[in-house]
């Protein structure tokens, strides 16, 4: 995972409530155990034709869209079923944060321990972001703030360990890991006390 300190971007809009993990990436797609392609399936079946050929209306089909790091979803994002696919089809794509007012447990919890940084405000910071497209935010996780192009800035809330691991660019696992000299040192104190 990459670190994430403090990200500029503009941001592409999809104001539709309810987006459901299915939706972000169909279930014909779960077969692959590897993250790699999944960003050409985020939202195959709102973003392509029959025929594969891209839908002109979709938002992230319109080239004010592209290079977007930032996705501003409607409320109760990444409702549904239980998918890691999810937060790594927006990280292929190019994600690396989600915006809304509200973001369902699972799929927060799933972004959190992927490297996607799931963001919640407030519902007049969100109608902002909703009205203007493309609008380039500031995103301070070392502060958890984000900021707007007039200088308005909202604290996010951010569970305190997942913080920590997007700081240094860490899963769960690699967190443990980085602590293997104090655990191994406190082992080795631990028997020798016992033995």
């Amino acid at each position: 995972m990459e670190p994430i300190r403090k990200l500029v971007s503009c941001t592409a809009v999809l104001p539709s409530t309810d987006i459901d993990t299915d939706q972000i990436i169909p279930a014909r797609f779960l077969r692959t155990t590897t993250r790699l392609g999944l960003g050409k399936q985020l939202f195959s079946d709102w973003r392509y034709n029959a025929d594969g050929s891209e839908r002109a209306d979709f938002p992230l089909n319109q080239p004010q869209s592209k290079g977007c790091a930032v996705l501003v979803g409607g409320r109760n994002f990444g409702c549904g079923s239980s998918r890691e696919h999810a937060p790594w089809a927006l990280l292929d794509y190019g994600f690396k944060a989600v915006i809304s007012t509200e973001i369902a447990d699972i799929f927060r919890s799933n972004s959190l321990k992927n490297g996607l940084l799931p963001i919640v405000v407030d519902e007049a910071t969100h109608a902002w972001l909703l009205a203007n497209p493309g609008a380039e935010v500031q995103i301070d996780l070392e502060s958890t703030t984000l900021t707007l192009p007039d200088g308005r800035s909202t604290q996010f809330p951010i569970e305190p360990f997942a913080r920590v691991c997007l700081l240094n660019g860490v899963d769960q696992l690699g967190y443990l890991l980085k602590q293997d000299p104090q655990i191994t040192a406190y082992e080795q104190a631990h028997w020798q006390v016992r033995a």
